[in-house]
């Protein structure tokens, strides 16, 4: 087996077991943490066309320690059960970094969505969510699904429609999944969440001078030229934002039908409008295409951006690799025998776990709205609105000068739903950065910021069962 077709969940336990050495909590403790709880393996049958298909389908739960379990649902060909396994335990750690109060979880099912229609999804994912009712894999105080890679909006919407037919009455019902339509009980902000996540996390870590000067790079984005490997959810807005908020350059990217760079800069909004009327990224205005796709790893660069599948950046094109920091936007996007090369060729990688949590943020904020019933800045927004405009008036009666218009409505602005909800994600990647930071420059073994963020989760999660009264 190559490098790049390795076990995901081999080499997730590594990462965990690398980290896991360099705390003081004993083994069987550690050893409750890395397993996986509970599993469940399903075939189900959906007539497709004139036959009858059996779908193969998961749902894992890896950590009861706090509950409701949390985690997307995957529609790909290559889903297998120790895939799904190893997502979930990435979302475990992914939560207790972020503190965000859920176990993890990820849901799988085995097809290509490409291959079906509309109507045969909604029927694959209906069919999909009667199973996970049966045996309780599903409930706003259970489990609470997400969309992932091949899923959004539409499959959560079917899924959380066919979960209140079954639970008819259950005041709480909306809060079974997360990352629904806005108008169908989601949140402004939680299609963009993973990749605004990305950007306010690179933006902090290159925030500081001093770090920046070890790294061997200038501090702040602006300027920072960059490579994204995959233009889907995450990948997209990633780069928008990294342009519009950030100022940085996206130089090259990647997709199915190939690589295109522009050293002068690719609009990666223009690049969406036309990949949306032309069907790829071929031909861009401005751009050339590379002979070989797979040659997006070795485009000089300063931030590459694997946002598409794990296992991308593998023994066999890590010695390729250009960029002075890896900001992994995918789970799993690189190999633990490749991170072994990165990390002795000096590249900063900031590790999955730690920097695609926004989406996980975001449904939690999402989760909340459900169960309190109440959209955000519903309550305080026009109280807010109205004391800034009473406080401009103030100064203005006082100074005798007049606010003009423009900035009158900046000042007295009261934060809606969308302005809320990216607060607290700025905060949180703020904050959880420096908690992980904290141990990187603290514990003298640790050498990368991936252990750094292993064992932060790790002590959470420790912490959790302790106070249990499991582990003394």
């Amino acid at each position: 087996m190559s490098d790049k077709q390795a076990n995901f969940y081999q080499s997730v336990e590594q990462n965990f077991d690398k980290a896991a050495v360099l705390t003081s909590h004993p083994k069987g403790l550690l050893d409750q943490i890395k397993s996986c709880n509970a599993i469940y393996q399903m075939n189900f049958p959906v007539r497709i066309g004139k036959d009858f298909q059996v779908i193969e389908a998961y749902r894992v739960q890896h950590s009861h320690h706090r509950l409701p379990t949390k985690g997307g649902i995957r529609f790909s060909h290559l889903v297998n059960q120790e895939e799904v396994m190893a997502l979930a335990s990435l979302m475990t750690y992914k939560c207790a970094l972020v503190d965000v109060p859920f176990g993890g979880a990820k849901g799988g099912v085995k097809i290509s969505a490409r291959k079906y229609t509309e109507e045969e999804l909604e029927k694959i994912t209906r069919r999909y969510t009667v199973e996970l009712v049966r045996k309780n894999f599903i409930g706003p105080g259970v489990d609470v699904p997400a969309p992932d890679y091949g899923t959004g909006p539409r499959e959560m919407a079917w899924i959380l429609d066919t979960y209140q037919q079954l639970k008819n009455g259950e005041i709480d019902s909306a809060a079974c999944v997360t990352g629904k339509p806005v108008n169908q009980n989601g949140i402004r902000g939680r299609t963009e969440a993973t990749g605004r996540g990305v950007f306010y996390g690179l933006r902090e870590m290159l925030s500081n001078e001093k770090d920046c000067k070890a790294w061997g790079m200038e501090p702040g984005i602006a300027g920072k030229t960059m490579v994204i490997q995959g233009l889907g959810n995450v990948g997209s807005y990633t780069g928008t934002i990294s342009i519009e908020e950030g100022d940085a350059k996206v130089i090259g990217v990647s997709e199915i039908e190939g690589t295109i760079v522009n050293p002068k800069g690719i609009d990666i909004a223009k690049l969406l409008k036309y990949k949306k009327s032309k069907g790829s990224i071929i031909g861009f205005p401005g751009t050339k295409k590379l002979k070989n796709r797979e040659d997006w790893v070795s485009i000089d660069c300063d931030i590459l951006v694997p946002a598409a599948l794990e296992s991308q950046i593998h023994k066999g094109n890590a010695k390729s690799v250009k960029a002075r920091i890896i900001a992994e936007a995918a789970n799993g996007p690189i190999t633990s025998s490749a991170e072994a090369i990165l990390l002795k060729k000096g590249v900063v990688i900031v590790p999955d776990m730690y920097l695609n949590a926004g989406g996980v943020t975001v449904s939690y904020f999402e989760w909340l709205k459900n169960l309190s019933h109440v959209r955000y800045g519903r309550i305080q927004k026009r109280f807010d609105q109205n004391a800034y405009t009473n406080l401009v008036k103030l100064v203005e009666d006082m100074t005798g000068k007049t606010v003009a218009a423009k900035r009158r409505s900046f000042l007295t602005r009261g934060a809606d739903e969308v302005d809320l909800v990216r607060s607290g994600l700025e905060e949180t990647m703020i904050t959880s950065y420096h908690q992980i930071f904290d141990v990187y420059k603290r514990k003298k073994k640790v050498t990368d910021l991936r252990t750094a963020a292993f064992i932060t989760a790790i002590d959470k999660i420790a912490n959790d069962y302790m106070s249990l009264g499991i582990f003394p």
